[in-house]
């Protein structure tokens, strides 16, 4: 069947959603979550999620869109991250950009203060004539 509605898609990455493009991700999958397949419902209500995430190359349009529950949309981002991060990671190691790995490299190192009380200087040399006790 052809397609009767134009898919929308997003001016840039931050274009809010419509509510007539949401409509039609859920009614597209049946109401159901993408990925969990649980109805939603009032106690169950649908988040969008790119099906490819955008820093990956997918783009915010109706076709790479899929309304999933909270739980599966937090595990999928939290997933992501980690890649994200490893990515992330790999290519500033690449490019030289490495930061340093040890929390104490990090900081820069000031001197100790010390609470006690200092002692006066020793007197190294004695003089010729003085005696010593």
């Amino acid at each position: 069947m052809a397609r009767t509605v134009k898919e929308w898609i997003g001016k840039n990455d931050d274009a809010a959603i419509p509510d007539g493009v949401k409509r039609r991700i859920v009614n597209r999958q049946d109401g159901c979550c993408a990925l969990s397949s649980k109805p939603f419902g009032p106690g169950n209500k649908p988040e969008f999620d790119h099906k490819v995430a955008l820093w990956l190359g997918g783009e915010h349009r109706e076709s790479n869109l899929h309304a999933i529950c909270k739980e599966e949309h937090t595990a999928k981002t939290k997933a992501e991250a980690t890649v994200r991060a490893k990515v992330n990671r790999q290519q500033d190691k690449h490019l030289g950009i490495k930061s340093p790995s040890s929390k104490l490299a990090r900081k820069e190192k000031q001197p100790k203060q010390s609470t006690k009380p200092s002692l006066p200087p020793r007197q190294l040399y004695v003089s010729a004539g003085s005696a010593r006790p």
